[in-house]
């Protein structure tokens, strides 16, 4: 087992379920992570939320005394506008509004292509009905992440994934989906930091989207017993997690003690 261990030269992790839950940080994660910024590693942040820009998500971590900057953060937000920019398609955007600032300049009139993040306030007949038709037209169907809940501080929400299949079974297509859990988005979060996924180990709450995405897409995956996890997630993924710990804190003591 030790002559096999890679070298670590990147972490990538969770935000909420990891780090906070909306306006509280989990005990001791703002320590965790000055620790981590002492070791030889890179950090980035990556998230599926779509409830609100990158701007607005860095300003809640640093009110929360995260010292973290936005170069570092990683959003499915900002890998759906890439798509939608390459595509060269204007998007329905089923989003919540605050996070419309992730596509400023992007076009929207006369939308030939459907965005689904997570947006209560849009998943209503009519709305879902306007981008039900849109698909049988031939528009393709983007989602931003298809995860099945959330953390919320009364308890477990319904996150987008169940719309998407929704529209999904109505038009009969497959979504393409860009955030977690999927490959390409791991390797985009790593883009730029030179390291390969094998040097690289991922943090998170959901163990399908964090820690079995970053483990299909090559690296190494920590599953945390906060945020959204229930007991028994460890046994949803096969190869099962790498390591599954109490919290963020936790997850940095093994990386420090162990993995460098």
């Amino acid at each position: 087992r030790m002559a096999a261990r890679r070298v670590l030269k990147a972490v990538l992790v969770d935000l909420s379920g990891t780090l906070h839950i909306e306006d509280s940080a989990v005990p001791g994660a703002q320590e965790a992570l000055k620790r981590l910024r002492g070791a030889p590693v890179t950090i980035r942040f990556v998230t599926n939320t779509t409830k609100e820009c990158k701007r607005d998500l860095l300003e809640r971590l640093t009110k929360l005394g995260f010292d973290i900057v936005e170069s570092e953060i990683f959003t499915s937000l900002t890998a759906a506008r890439n798509l939608v920019e390459h595509k060269k398609v204007r998007p329905l955007l089923l989003v919540d509004d605050k996070a419309l600032p992730d596509f400023t300049g992007i076009a929207m009139d006369n939308p030939n292509a459907v965005v689904v993040g997570l947006a209560p306030e849009h998943f209503h007949y009519e709305m879902m009905n306007r981008a039900f038709r849109l698909i049988l037209d031939g528009a393709p169907l983007i989602a931003i992440h298809k995860a099945r809940y959330f953390k919320k501080k009364d308890g477990l929400a319904l996150g987008p994934g169940p719309f998407v299949t929704g529209l999904e079974y109505a038009t009969d297509t497959k979504a393409t989906v860009v955030g977690k859990p999927e490959k390409t988005f791991f390797l985009e979060a790593l883009r730029g930091t030179g390291c390969a996924p094998e040097e690289a180990i991922m943090i998170g709450d959901d163990c399908r989207d964090d820690v079995g995405g970053a483990q299909n897409a090559g690296m190494r995956g920590i599953l945390v017993r906060t945020g959204k996890y229930r007991p028994g997630d460890e046994d949803k993924i096969n190869p099962a997690p790498y390591l599954t710990c109490e919290s963020f804190p936790e997850a940095v003591e093994h990386i420090l003690a162990h993995l460098l």
